[in-house]
């Protein structure tokens, strides 16, 4: 640790641009994931803006479990409906898994008013709220 503080001691400017370095990458990794939404705070962007839900999971893990009123579109399927989310002027919260493929998206959509759901699903539960899910009935 001493010789940390000498190098630092030697070496100002160099020791300067690492900094600048590091809080760069920190800038540009926050922007580049899209503005976070708390899970705590869905509900009342859902109902104060009546911002719309799009998860963007498998379908399989959809319905496996939701959140109320989110509507599904898979990842994979997201490039045929960026034109129709784009339009809309309501605000849209991403919802993924863990929240690293919501980021990707709102990259994609480009829009100011586009939010993602800070750590995804597992937060969201993680927080004991609840998820929907479909029931299949047997006969």
């Amino acid at each position: 640790m001493a010789r940390w503080f000498e190098f630092m001691g030697n070496h100002p400017f160099l020791f300067g641009i690492l900094f600048v370095l590091i809080v760069l990458f920190f800038m540009i990794e926050t922007k580049r994931g899209g503005k976070k939404i708390n899970p705590n705070a869905v509900g009342l962007m859902v109902n104060n803006q009546n911002a719309e839900l799009i998860d963007v999971r498998p379908k399989k893990d959809f319905e496996k479990g939701y959140i109320q009123g989110s509507r599904n579109i898979p990842f994979t399927e997201l490039k045929n409906h960026i034109d129709s989310l784009r339009q809309s002027d309501r605000p849209i919260i991403i919802v993924c898994q863990m929240g690293m493929m919501a980021g990707t998206a709102v990259a994609m959509l480009g829009k100011e008013n586009v939010y993602r759901l800070d750590g995804g699903i597992v937060n969201w539960q993680a927080s004991g709220l609840p998820l929907v899910s479909e029931k299949v009935v047997k006969k």
